[in-house]
């Protein structure tokens, strides 16, 4: 699918100011993701927590038949900005060459105490 980029200024980071997607695309929208393995258990460190996050996305995009070149959105929820920058090394190498559209909200807290971060996506494909 081509998806086209809205730029009017250069971005901050690897996203797009806004993505256009092309008619009778096919929709899905991804609850938050959070750093939950198959066992239930959280990681402590923020690189663990963010990197499981991204497989957790990454299993929901796959059981669409999508990947991440297929986002044109993501939310993020993050705890403590000076996670900023693993929070961008993660993403970058999760989304190889996609520049979704993107958020980033620093929060004062998730749903469970021991969660870092939270991610959110919408992808586009056409069918």
């Amino acid at each position: 699918m081509t998806l086209k980029a809205h730029n009017p200024q250069t971005p901050l980071a690897s996203y797009s100011h806004g993505i256009e997607v092309p008619p009778n695309a096919r929709w899905l929208y991804i609850s938050g993701q959070v750093a939950v393995d198959k066992d239930g258990q959280t990681p402590e460190t923020f690189a663990a927590q963010v990197s499981l996050v991204f497989e957790n996305l990454s299993a929901v995009l796959t059981s669409a038949g999508m990947t991440a070149q297929d986002l044109v959105k993501v939310s993020v929820f993050l705890l403590r900005p000076e996670d900023i920058p693993a929070l961008r090394t993660a993403r970058d190498a999760f989304q190889g060459a996609a520049r979704p559209a993107s958020t980033l909200v620093v929060v004062s807290r998730l749903v469970r105490p021991e969660w870092l971060v939270e991610i959110e996506a919408i992808a586009a494909q056409v069918t």
